[in-house]
């Protein structure tokens, strides 16, 4: 994150005494400072207290590599997010979050403005935009913990896109893909592994191989709403 020294220099502070400030090692502050960088959401949380700002005016003084200012002045705001186009292929999506606490609550209240717009929201940067609803999700357990890079371990934040059941269905044999499925009494983030036709059911897969976590099925009734994982940040 370029601007992050920009602003590390306005403060008059060194790369060390960031460092101390945030709780990482000097080099992992290196790492931050670079373009593109991949910072834990609980750091980026640190990071833009300590400056003074939310993350996602952090993330709108992001600069390029000329450190020209992107241009934030066109923001789209819809369906409880908002789109604003930092630069070529780099857009800002803030949405909606819905923590532990709020969980519980969302299936009551999935058509409720006022109780979307009660949420807090949180901001990612992503390279491809399109017409949709977007919601983000705080994991609640190690399911989908597997130790690798695609790892959603818990804690971690995922940005979801709204999908209908038709394009989940499309999209079940891509490796890749992984899901928040929400219920009546549960929301969960899984892989989908294979649709039942007859039982109209769908088989949930965990990332993680322990045996507390075995493959279930659900029936696509009791599925209100499909969200295909799109991006996470790890805590």
């Amino acid at each position: 994150m370029l601007i992050l020294k920009q602003l590390r220099k306005k403060k008059n502070i060194s790369q060390s005494e960031l460092a101390a400030i945030i709780g990482v090692s000097l080099r992992t502050i290196q790492l931050y400072e670079k373009e593109n960088a991949n910072i834990p959401i609980k750091n980026l949380n640190k990071i833009a207290a300590y400056f003074e700002m939310g993350i996602d005016r952090l993330y709108a003084k992001e600069v390029n590599e000329d450190d020209l200012v992107y241009d934030n002045s066109n923001s789209d705001v819809r369906k409880g997010h908002a789109i604003r186009k930092l630069g070529p292929g780099k857009y800002l999506l803030s949405s909606p979050l819905l923590i532990k606490e709020s969980q519980p609550g969302y299936a009551d209240n999935i058509n409720s403005i006022n109780f979307l717009n009660s949420l807090p929201r949180i901001s990612f940067i992503v390279e491809q935009v399109s017409v949709g609803n977007y919601m983000a999700f705080e994991i609640l357990n190690s399911s989908m913990d597997n130790g690798q890079t695609n790892r959603i371990p818990q804690n971690s934040i995922v940005l979801g896109k709204r999908t209908s059941t038709k394009e989940l269905l499309k999209h079940i044999k891509k490796e890749n893909t992984n899901w928040i499925l929400v219920c009546s009494n549960t929301i969960m983030c899984k892989k989908i592994t294979q649709y039942d036709k007859t039982n109209k059911s769908l088989t949930c897969h965990s990332l993680n191989s322990s045996p507390e976590y075995p493959d279930f099925e659900v029936s696509v009734s009791e599925v209100i709403e499909f969200y295909k994982v799109i991006k996470r940040q790890l805590d």
